[in-house]
């Protein structure tokens, strides 16, 4: 009868030490997300920060482009809002949702404004707004790389959080699936250039 309690006592304390590593480990995964999501957000902090820049640069070249550029500064306070949302639960599919849809309109806005300036020569020579370009470009490219590194984390933490027995736990303490960061880009954006000769 003793021995019958002391196996029942090491099964279910076997089983408490299983249960909280596994909780312990999804908590570190999301937390994880939590860090690669601060990437990304230094990222937009530095893009946004930049944008007024770049407008009041242009706004003495585009004087007849005031719509391009006011769609730009409401882009931008968009994006802010949907960045700070994000910023509070990273791991909120909605919020991640309403972040990628407010980042791919202010792209969209960017890339009006900028193809409105290739047209305007003087805007083009003038050494802020290439600066300020450059700038850009290069925040474009570590933000993917801050893209990938959060989706790569919410990948490992879906993993963990969907295997059996893991998922037991998972569901039992409410650790959701996570949703993935996709591109701010278009479909059209994302297709090839067809080359005909």
């Amino acid at each position: 009868m003793i021995l019958g309690t002391w196996i029942v006592v090491a099964l279910v304390t076997a089983l408490a030490i299983w249960g909280v590593g596994i909780y312990n480990r999804l908590v570190q995964r999301r937390n994880r997300i939590a860090n690669a999501f601060a990437q990304i957000d230094v990222q937009l902090k530095r893009r946004h920060d930049l944008i007024p820049n770049l407008v009041e640069t242009a706004r003495g070249y585009l004087k007849h482009e005031a719509a391009t550029l006011e769609a730009v500064i409401a882009a931008r306070g968009a994006a802010q809002s949907a960045v700070a949302a994000a910023r509070l639960t990273p791991v909120d599919a909605g919020a991640i949702g309403a972040l990628t849809t407010a980042e791919g309109t202010l792209q969209g806005s960017l890339g009006r404004l900028m193809m409105v300036a290739e047209q305007y020569p003087d805007l083009k020579a003038d050494a802020t707004m290439a600066s300020l370009s450059e700038e850009l470009g290069s925040t474009e490219n570590r933000l993917g790389f801050a893209r990938q590194a959060y989706n790569d984390e919410v990948l490992h933490y879906n993993d963990e959080a969907a295997q059996f027995p893991q998922v037991i736990v998972a569901r039992l303490f409410g650790f959701a699936v996570a949703p993935m960061l996709e591109s701010t880009r278009s479909e059209a954006e994302r297709q090839a250039p067809k080359v005909q000769f």
